[in-house]
């Protein structure tokens, strides 16, 4: 089996694009939460998300190509062109074919699918763009990335709701693992962000409401906390085998050690009670791994700031950690970015990466009110210096798709 490393990281996010950005947001407690600016949201409960301020598509493609993609798909390639180059990795003739693309997007299109279909309503059917199928189906992230910079090798992609961006690194890891590819561009991108997004969420009562403190709304384990905060943008990652990263000379953020998924076959939308399911995640990540439950420094949660996902994350940390549980920082940096859905997993793993090579662990700002059920150690408002040696990252689904990955440091 091969050893995996990641040697490259791009981001897009509300907090900042590209990693020294997003990591000043991330060290600082910075939110990136702000009422909605792109349509009408007067009518709306929810009136506020984490939108990615400032995006220029043809600074990352052709402006013809930047027009036959939804906006997913351009943060997609955004993100990807941005961990290639921060991982130095040359794509030509020479090992197109061993460099893979994973991307996923719990929801795709969606602002297409809007859009294409006020066109249908007001022009008629011969007026839908020949480039609307392409541009809203899910896979097209990993179609175009491979596309752009001649990534020949395994192509695929995985649409897991919230898992999505953590099932994508960790499949990749396999992947590489078998010796099936030297390298994989592995993440998620979402722009959920539209009338019609907005307006299922809202339906589903599943967001906060503080329209009136809209950077204090995403509070994760706070006892206050009133729903998720809805999010865009993208984040990938170079994966790479230790050996190829070795001999170009590749620096090296993490060692991806172990993967672990599972199904909480209870409910389409609500968690399996006190998150037997994702404790199973989380045990089959630490098997993996070769590790002891006790060696993990710091877990990235997945955070949400709903009532029933921080209680039951809290009691599977419990269960797979033990007595640890108390002793492990914790954070959810959602309340920060807010919950870039598909995409969050991804952006979270790489926040792992970056944590363990800079000492510094991001904080969970808003936490203001202790909450009995969730009483462990959340890295309240200030970030913190800690020599972080294992990571774990933890991503959960409608569906009932949890996703979890274990990271170590690679010390020179």
């Amino acid at each position: 089996m091969q050893r995996v490393v990641i040697t490259g990281v791009g981001v897009v996010t509300p907090i900042g694009t590209g990693k020294e950005t997003f990591w000043q947001s991330l060290a600082s407690g910075r939110s990136g939460i702000r009422p909605i600016s792109t349509f009408d949201v007067s009518a709306y409960t929810t009136r506020f998300a984490g939108e990615v301020p400032d995006f220029v598509p043809e600074n990352y493609m052709e402006r013809k190509d930047a027009r036959r993609m939804d906006r997913f798909v351009q943060f997609a390639v955004a993100a990807a062109r941005l961990a290639v180059a921060d991982s130095a990795l040359v794509i030509d003739q020479d090992n197109a074919d061993r460099t893979g693309v994973l991307i996923g997007s719990g929801i795709g299109g969606i602002q297409t699918i809007e859009q294409q279909f006020q066109v249908l309503q007001e022009r008629g059917p011969d007026r839908i763009s020949p480039f609307f199928i392409p541009m809203l189906i899910a896979n097209m992230a990993s179609g175009q990335v491979s596309i752009l910079l001649g990534a020949k090798g395994p192509n695929t992609t995985v649409v897991t709701a919230c898992a999505t961006g953590t099932h994508a690194i960790g499949d990749a890891f396999q992947i590489i693992r078998r010796g099936d590819a030297d390298a994989m561009l592995a993440g998620g991108s979402e722009a959920p962000i539209s009338a019609l997004g907005l307006g299922g969420f809202c339906a589903a009562r599943a967001m906060s409401t503080r329209n009136d403190d809209p950077e204090g709304a995403s509070r994760p384990f706070d006892a206050t906390r009133d729903g998720f905060v809805m999010a865009e943008g993208a984040g990938v990652a170079v994966l790479e085998s230790f050996d190829s990263a070795q001999a170009r000379g590749a620096h090296i953020y993490a060692e991806v050690l172990g993967y672990g998924l599972s199904g909480d076959a209870f409910h389409i939308t609500g968690q399996a009670p006190e998150g037997e399911g994702a404790s199973r995640s989380m045990a089959m990540a630490v098997r993996n791994s070769g590790i002891k439950a006790d060696e993990v420094d710091y877990i990235n949660a997945h955070g949400t700031s709903t009532t029933q996902n921080d209680k039951f994350e809290t009691a599977a940390i419990k269960r797979v950690l033990g007595d640890h549980a108390y002793k492990v920082a914790i954070s959810s940096t959602k309340s920060m970015t807010g919950h870039l859905l598909g995409a969050a997993g991804a952006i979270e793993a790489i926040t792992c990466a970056l944590t363990m090579e800079r000492g510094i662990i991001p904080p969970t700002i808003n936490y203001a009110n202790p909450d009995p059920e969730c009483d462990l150690d959340y890295v309240p408002n200030v970030a913190r210096a800690a020599d972080v040696r294992t990571a774990m990252s933890n991503s959960f689904g409608f569906g009932g798709h949890n996703a979890t990955i274990v990271m170590r440091r690679v010390d020179s």
